[in-house]
């Protein structure tokens, strides 16, 4: 039987949106009022989808506190009431827009997440703007 089983997080983080390679006008121009250079913060909601197979022993796709424990130690202990900018590595030569941080998040669970199971992640950074990946 093929299923899909979802978590939801959530974790605080402040951010600028910024190419370093551009004016700032450009910048500002681009960017707007999210090329604040004092940053600014979201109230990010993260949804984690894992399809694949039951396990006939079990009746698991995955244990539940797996997929929870991986996204606390992935996500919310690297990003929640961080600066993106300054204290993420990952962001450190990379712009934090919500695609680049859902994107983030995908590598990262996708590491230590079992090949057998298709993962996707959908991050929502107000609740009407969210993006998903793999589209």
């Amino acid at each position: 039987m093929r299923i899909s089983a979802f978590r939801k997080a959530h974790f605080n983080a402040a951010h600028r949106l910024h190419n370093p390679n551009w004016s700032a006008e450009k910048n500002q121009q681009v960017f707007g009022l999210c090329n604040n250079a004092n940053y600014h913060g979201h109230n990010y909601e993260l949804e984690v989808k894992v399809t694949g197979e039951v396990d006939p022993e079990t009746g698991y796709l995955i244990d539940l506190k797996l997929l929870k424990d991986l996204i606390f130690e992935e996500v919310e202990a690297r990003f929640d009431h961080k600066n993106l900018n300054l204290d993420v590595e990952d962001f450190k030569q990379l712009n934090p827009t919500a695609e680049h941080i859902c994107f983030v998040i995908w590598q990262r669970l996708r590491s230590r997440l079992d090949q057998k199971f298709e993962l996707s992640i959908r991050l929502y950074e107000t609740p009407r703007n969210y993006v998903e990946y793999p589209a």
